[in-house]
């Protein structure tokens, strides 16, 4: 059981609901996908640290072979590739890493090799198994750090999975929400809350995933993200209250649900309804 948790932005609450669900599983697991920032693992403080690193594929240039032809640069539609001096040059930084270039070159010289592009780390945290994706700074894509981290996720089928995505709704977050069963989107009762709620709520339709809206830092009177959820015929499946000590154990990276006995009430059944909302469509698939 795979659930996705995803907001517009950052600083909406993803992470929060990500890691106190995760924990309030208490033996399920935690895949941190925002590979570009993350930090799910500062508040699991995970042990027995397993570290693999993720490399992509690059261009190589044998120039003796070379016959100035230039057909792996009209290939390359991310300028990668320049040719000076009567020799290919590759900028491995914009490089896309298709392998396009070698398959074009008749002559065999352009072939591939490794460059590492960032980091998995597993560790366990209180039966919680915690699973981080770390991009090198100045990379150009965290996808295939990702694949790799959903490929692990595979052999975990039998358990839950919470996958904390990176924000907004950019090919790393597609990346993320493909395998999932369900997703939730995290909004803020903000005009700025609406739009960026807006911005993942046509992901996930677009996608066809299955999904229902945690409202974060919830007040009384107005909440103009409540509001766009009931316009739309949106599935609100929890709140989560503007609440100080939450909010400080949150700035201390603290877990809500190992702190306090209402906190752990608030998230478990937040998950549960999740969990619910997953049974009842299996349920729904299977009658159609």
């Amino acid at each position: 059981m795979n659930i996705a948790v995803l907001s517009g932005k950052g600083g909406t609450g993803k992470t929060l609901l990500s890691v106190n669900m995760a924990a309030a599983s208490k033996s399920g697991v935690y895949i941190d996908c925002d590979v570009e920032e993350p930090n799910g693992h500062l508040f699991f403080k995970p042990e027995n640290l397993e570290i693999e690193d993720v490399s992509v594929k690059i261009p190589k240039v044998e120039k003796s072979l070379c016959n100035g032809c230039r057909k792996c640069l009209d290939f390359c539609k991310f300028n990668a590739i320049a040719y000076i001096k009567n020799t290919p040059i590759i900028f491995d930084d914009v490089c896309h890493s298709c392998g396009g270039c070698s398959i074009v070159c008749k002559e065999n010289a352009i072939s591939e090799i490794d460059k590492n592009i960032g980091k998995i780390e597993k560790g366990i945290s209180g039966g919680i198994d915690v699973y981080t994706g770390i991009l090198n700074t100045g990379e150009v894509s965290g996808v295939p750090i990702i694949e790799k981290l959903l490929e692990k996720n595979k052999g975990l089928e039998n358990r839950l999975s919470i996958i904390d995505c990176p924000p907004g709704s950019a090919c790393i977050v597609m990346e993320s929400i493909k395998d999932a069963d369900y997703c939730v989107l995290v909004a803020e009762p903000t005009i700025f809350g609406v739009h960026n709620l807006n911005m993942v709520y046509e992901l996930v339709t677009l996608f066809k995933k299955p999904f229902g809206v945690v409202l974060n830092k919830c007040l009384d009177g107005k909440n103009l993200a409540e509001e766009f959820c009931n316009q739309n015929g949106i599935k609100i499946i929890g709140r989560i209250p503007f609440d100080k000590n939450l909010g400080r154990l949150n700035s201390d990276a603290k877990i809500a649900v190992r702190e306090s006995e209402k906190y752990k009430e608030l998230f478990t059944s937040i998950l549960e309804t999740v969990k619910g909302e997953i049974a009842n469509e299996a349920t729904s698939y299977i009658e159609r």
